[in-house]
């Protein structure tokens, strides 16, 4: 961070230090003529700097274009809190700084792109960003719209890709929710529908019980009856498919022993409510009233189906309502863009609107440790890290495998890792995955963005760190990001 505070100390600009003869020794300008050195030798100048002294700054208006004469500079990128070498270099003639000064002003700012340090005493020849321009503008016209075309199409380009691929995003997640809301939204008609039916046949045996010659004592019994037997219903142990299905038979063959009609139909409603024969013979008992049994194990079927349906219909219901509230989740709504959030639960929601593209092949494995502290962040923008992430470790399993999701703490960080069990990353891949439009997908199956932009998100947008780890069988995305809000903040 020692360029954000560093004073930038030039010395004064030295005009004419440098001759034409002198400039074409620079391989910038050898193929100039003489007017035009002698035209930049007038409107340029010499400048020091000593060892250590910082030359440009990264973010500044880009107002000087300079060429290395001697010494040793480095060039650097702010990546979060930390200052990162991209280039270190004593060849003479390299230039830097105000390099886009002869496009078109369209009012973007031209800013420097990164922070330039002589490492040790170094001297420049510099030319204002409006002279370089106006040079480069006069002198090579042609070049000069095969540049800005080529800038302006590479900006354009990249804005429509990623404008297209957050809409087919959009519309995979869209998707993807409505098919896992029509489920339970389905499963809540169907059972609606059931219910409907089971408490008007509940009415008219409720109807045939007061017609009869039943006793008041006896009906009041038989709803005691009814509500205990349902209690014990919503307390039984859950039970497998098999011993649900042996118990179907033991009930089934008790209600052919006492008469009971139809009751291979009645028996899985009973066996799904975990009520057992001893509970028939107790009912039986209960109701001293041999004759009145078929009409109560009937009757008290219908109470345990009714009970079913509503609480699979609760279930329903619960499901639409977290789906929706993941979906909320997801998106952020009515939410400010930069909180502290804990991570998980924007992990989580990603997990439920990519379920259906997950699908059944891919086994989910959630290692959250609980324990970690809320970060600073833009959930949304991380929510789109994560889709990519997931979304690239789904398609590499290609519908079949293990997705592994891990958090941790490491230091003064927390750990994200994106584990899958696909093929690997190869060795001479792994350097470009975060290269903008590079993809080993087909044609039409990727634009090459999505890592990109998750790299610009993680390192640019919140100071943190992603990375790749691969071998055949287990390749992990690690995601590091800060516990606390940068320094400059």
């Amino acid at each position: 961070m020692a360029a954000e505070t560093d004073e930038i100390r030039l010395e004064p600009c030295e005009p004419g230090r440098l001759t034409p003869a002198e400039l074409r020794t620079l391989f910038l300008f050898e193929k100039l003529t003489d007017e035009q050195l002698a035209w930049i030798a007038d409107h340029g100048c010499t400048m020091r700097v000593p060892a250590g002294g910082l030359v440009l700054r990264e973010g500044d208006p880009a107002e000087q274009f300079f060429v290395l004469l001697s010494g040793t500079i480095s060039l650097t990128r702010r990546v979060g809190r930390d200052e990162v070498e991209t280039v270190r270099t004593e060849q003479r003639g390299v230039y830097m700084g105000a390099t886009n000064a002869y496009l078109r002003d369209d009012g973007v700012p031209r800013n420097y792109m990164g922070s330039m340090r002589a490492l040790s005493d170094s001297e420049f020849f510099m030319l204002s960003a409006g002279d370089f321009g106006h040079l480069m503008r006069e002198w090579f016209p042609m070049a000069i719209h095969l540049l800005e075309g080529l800038a302006l199409g590479m900006r354009n380009s990249q804005a429509a890709i990623g404008e297209r691929q957050r809409l087919q995003a959009l519309g995979a997640l869209s998707a993807g929710l409505m098919h896992e809301l029509n489920n339970p939204a389905a499963a809540a008609a169907r059972a609606t529908g059931a219910l409907r039916e089971r408490v008007a046949a509940m009415r008219m045996k409720l109807g045939k019980l007061a017609k009869g010659k039943v006793a008041p004592d006896r009906l009041t019994a038989l709803l005691d009856l009814q509500e205990e037997v349902i209690e014990r219903a919503a307390k039984a142990p859950v039970r497998t498919a098999m011993e649900i299905a042996d118990m179907e038979d033991e009930l089934g063959d008790w209600m052919d022993e006492h008469g009971v009609t139809n009751g291979w139909d009645v028996a899985p409603v009973f066996a799904q409510g975990g009520i057992d024969t001893e509970c028939l013979t107790e009912i039986l008992h209960r109701l001293a009233a041999p004759e009145l049994l078929d009409q109560a194990i009937h009757w008290i079927g219908y109470a345990l189906e009714t009970e079913q349906l509503m609480s699979d219909i609760e279930d329903a219901t619960g499901r639409v309502s977290s789906l929706v509230n993941a979906a909320k989740q997801y998106s952020h709504v009515d939410r400010s863009a930069h909180q502290w959030i804990d991570v998980h639960t924007g992990l989580d929601s990603t997990l439920v609107m990519l379920a259906h593209k997950i699908g059944d092949g891919i086994r989910v494995v959630k290692a959250y440790d609980r324990t970690l502290p809320q970060i600073p962040a833009h959930p949304a923008e991380l929510n789109q890290v994560w889709t990519n992430l997931i979304d690239n470790a789904v398609q590499a399993m290609s519908g079949a495998g293990t997705l592994t999701v891990t958090t941790r703490r490491e230091d003064d960080r927390v750990v994200v890792s994106i584990g899958d069990t696909g093929p690997g990353v190869p060795d001479e891949i792994k350097k470009r995955v975060f290269e903008p439009f590079f993809t080993t997908k087909a044609v039409g199956e990727g634009t090459g963005l999505g890592l990109d932009i998750s790299y610009r998100i993680v390192v640019n947008g919140h100071g943190g760190d992603i990375s790749l780890q691969s071998v055949p069988g287990d390749t992990r995305f690690l995601v590091r990001l800060p516990l606390s809000e940068p320094a400059s903040a």
